[in-house]
């Protein structure tokens, strides 16, 4: 008997292609090396490929869920309230929040979003009460949402445009050797650069997620329309800025983006200025936008490892080491930023 049959590299399949039909947009690129690497692995943690705050430690997910119950409160704790989690990874942050959350009186029905079946499989032995979905078109459209998506955008696949000596183009994906490389390719897209920025010098790359305006797009018109509100974390920038982000981690370190796609986790930063107008399009109230760091200490994260190291002294270091790691500006304190959305006449929110 044969075992079963070895799935083809995505490298040599995006090498047919290209033969066949001509280079590939990068968002092409990016976005079938990671619709590849999701569907294969569990990447968390020490033995995969990246570490997410909540498995850094309780803390990240106790202050979220914190927080939400502190809106649900304010809000009067209306009912039916549904929690919604993009991309929940193991389910450690959903288990964590919805703990503490529960203290306060909020035991909302869980909805994950996840395409991942290896995923899937570790998030219901955190939770077996969870109904999964496939994307947010089937998550319940009765009672209000509050909604997390924790380093959910910087994977969606992002489109780059490089401006050239006879105007703005897209980059595509061509083979390089043994590697893949970036080239500008043929079609004219001077239209889709904002006019304020068209004037670039020449090898100005800007970067767009048309993937995450549209995912701000469903969630704001979701909250609008439904009520409640909704936390997006990730590392990125509130500011305007040019050039690549694209970076790709394989087992805890920085790879080449473009050799062997789909066994690495490409990202790219989100671009949060671009997504307020987006969610406030919609209707949607923009909490606002905030560092992690100084969103977490203005939730209490000190005060919390404080009593956690009174509680457990023999983890009192590795506490500290957490804390530090999730505030500190030169670890994810700056980088991570928060953004708050939620729907008219609910409240502000802490830390905003």
């Amino acid at each position: 008997m044969t075992g079963p049959a070895v799935p083809e590299s995505l490298a040599a399949v995006f090498r047919r292609l290209i033969a066949n039909t001509g280079p590939i947009s990068l968002m092409h690129y990016m976005g079938e090396a990671n619709a590849r690497y999701y569907a294969s692995r569990d990447p968390l943690g020490s033995g995969g490929d990246f570490v997410t705050a909540p498995e850094i430690s309780q803390m990240f997910g106790e202050l979220i869920g914190l927080w939400l119950a502190d809106m649900w409160s304010n809000a009067g704790r209306p009912e039916p309230i549904h929690y919604v989690e993009l991309g929940p990874g193991r389910g450690t942050l959903a288990s964590d929040a919805l703990r503490v959350a529960k203290r306060f009186g909020l035991e909302p029905q869980v909805h994950l979003v996840e395409t991942s079946p290896e995923l899937k499989s570790r998030q219901l032995g955190n939770l077996p009460q969870a109904q999964w979905h496939h994307d947010l078109s089937t998550v319940p459209q009765d009672g209000r949402i509050l909604l997390v998506a924790n380093e959910f955008l910087d994977a969606l696949p992002v489109r780059q445009l490089v401006k050239t000596a006879q105007g703005w183009r897209e980059r595509m994906v061509v083979p390089d050797g043994e590697r893949f490389m970036c080239i500008a390719g043929d079609r004219p897209m001077d239209a889709a650069v904002p006019e304020a920025r068209r004037n670039a010098e020449p090898g100005t790359i800007i970067e767009t997620c048309p993937g995450a305006a549209a995912v701000i797009d469903e969630v704001a018109g979701r909250l609008a329309s439904q009520g409640g509100a909704a936390l997006f974390i990730d590392y990125g920038h509130d500011a305007v800025r040019y050039g690549s982000t694209l970076q790709a981690v394989r087992a805890h370190q920085k790879v080449d983006p473009f050799l062997d796609p789909g066994e690495a986790d490409l990202t790219a930063l989100v671009d949060f200025a671009t997504l307020v107008p987006v969610a406030e399009g919609r209707g949607c109230r923009w909490l606002g936008t905030v560092p992690q760091g100084r969103w977490l200490q203005s939730l209490g994260i000190d005060a919390r490892a404080a009593a956690l190291a009174k509680s457990a002294p023999d983890r009192a270091e590795a506490i500290e080491i957490a804390r530090h790691r999730l505030v500190s500006e030169e670890q994810m304190g700056e980088l991570f930023k928060v953004m708050g959305l939620a729907a008219p006449g609910w409240p502000g929110g802490a830390g905003f």
